[in-house]
């Protein structure tokens, strides 16, 4: 069995903060000494239907738990949810339907075992706890906060000073989380910079409830492609976990040279020195910036997918970018029409090339669609009947389109 200063010296990588670490090489050494597993909780409300690759940081870290023989718990919160979390929010989230929050936990569920082993991973629900609460357990729960302490929290400061409007569900969303560790007895509990007041609230908990306080292990927030802002796909910087190799390949080599950094030390495989001696290579010139992002990319295209498209995805990128071909491999489409009309932003829609007709009129605008290498910029096209076209939507996205 590792020890637990070794334990202690790999979980530690890629992490922000451990509250308290000295809490956690106590712990640690608990469980070299008896042989029981730590629990390990992270939850995840389910508010959106993909997993990118900024919700992967913690889920790595997760894995790693599970290496050394942790017991990995992926909480979905079905139940907080429907509330809605508002860390980091400046205005309150919009709460989920029952159906809506069902849907997006379906594919969490698949996502999840690309990166945790599914023979090694509890999948817990906290509707499980929460849903059998009556009104007078959700009174004593709230009993165990004060509204002095809720608004020291940042977010929630900075909009009552804002006069923003704070509901009352906001203030009781952090000890439903706190219960979730209560509930499970966790002794860890994973969350982005962002959680670390409701993972605080989850130690004061356990310890109102007689119990052994986890310990909180908050994680940077990874910044999107644009590297600015947090990764989301609200605004079009994220790379998605269930995207196609090109997609994924594409998007990365795109990363700006000032992040690639924090991208390797958050989501490579490699081991520590490994990537210091990469990065030493290229500070003094013996590597390329864009030999090491592809290096990064295949990664993480082999990751999700395998190593074999991989090496597919570098050579279409190549091919497509370095030699200004069309890639070889693309979706192929049947599309019918009347009067030899096309609407193009419902085409690119229907091969789910943009979200809604609407996406698809702003790409046009961009000047981003191309029909057999022509930039289209209107939104009605004559097209032949049985002919094989080629659209290009961006730089990344191509299919081959048959209209009859």
């Amino acid at each position: 069995m590792i020890s637990a200063q070794e334990q202690l010296k790999e979980l530690k990588r890629g992490t922000h903060e451990i509250l308290p670490e000295k809490d956690f090489l106590a712990k640690l050494e608990k469980s070299v000494k008896t042989g029981n597993p730590l629990v390990v909780k992270a939850g995840f409300d389910p508010t959106a239907p993909d997993i990118h690759l900024g919700h992967t940081v913690l889920i790595q870290k997760m894995a790693q738990f599970q290496k050394l023989g942790h017991t990995v718990v992926f909480l979905i919160g079905d139940f907080t949810g429907l509330v809605g979390d508002p860390s980091g929010k400046s205005k309150t989230r919009p709460q989920l339907t029952r159906d809506e929050v069902l849907k997006n936990t379906e594919t969490y569920k698949t996502q999840v075992y690309k990166i945790l082993d599914p023979q090694k991973t509890v999948i817990r629900f906290n509707s499980e706890w929460l849903e059998k609460m009556t009104a007078y357990d959700f009174v004593r729960l709230a009993s165990h906060a004060n509204v002095a302490r809720m608004l020291e929290r940042e977010d929630f400061n900075r909009r009552y000073k804002e006069g923003q409007s704070i509901s009352l569900h906001e203030f009781i969303y952090p000890l439903l989380q706190a219960y979730d560790s209560v509930a499970l007895k966790a002794d860890v509990e994973l969350g982005g910079t962002d959680q670390k007041f409701n993972l605080l609230m989850g130690r004061q908990l356990m310890q109102d409830y007689q119990l052994e306080p986890q310990v909180c292990i908050t994680m940077p927030l990874l910044e999107g492609l644009d590297g600015v802002q947090k990764m989301s796909k609200s605004l079009n910087n994220y790379v998605g976990v269930d995207e196609s190799p090109d997609q994924i390949y594409g998007k990365l080599l795109s990363l700006p040279d000032s992040m690639m950094r924090k991208y390797f030390d958050l989501l490579s495989s490699l081991e520590t020195q490994d990537i210091e001696n990469v990065f030493a290579e290229l500070k003094a010139g013996k590597r390329h910036p864009k030999a090491v992002k592809s290096s990064f990319a295949k990664e993480i295209v082999e990751r999700f997918h395998s190593s074999s498209l991989a090496d597919q995805a570098e050579a279409n990128f190549e091919k497509v970018f370095a030699k200004k071909e069309v890639p070889d491999e693309m979706p192929e489409f049947s599309q019918s029409f009347g009067d030899g009309m096309i609407w193009i932003p419902k085409l690119l829609q229907d091969i789910q090339f943009a979200a809604s007709t609407s996406e698809g009129k702003r790409l046009l605008s961009q000047g981003a669609v191309r029909l057999d290498e022509a930039v289209l910029k209107e939104e009605k096209v004559q097209v032949e009947k049985d002919k094989l076209y080629v659209l290009q939507c961006g730089k990344r996205k191509f299919a081959r389109i048959k209209f009859s």
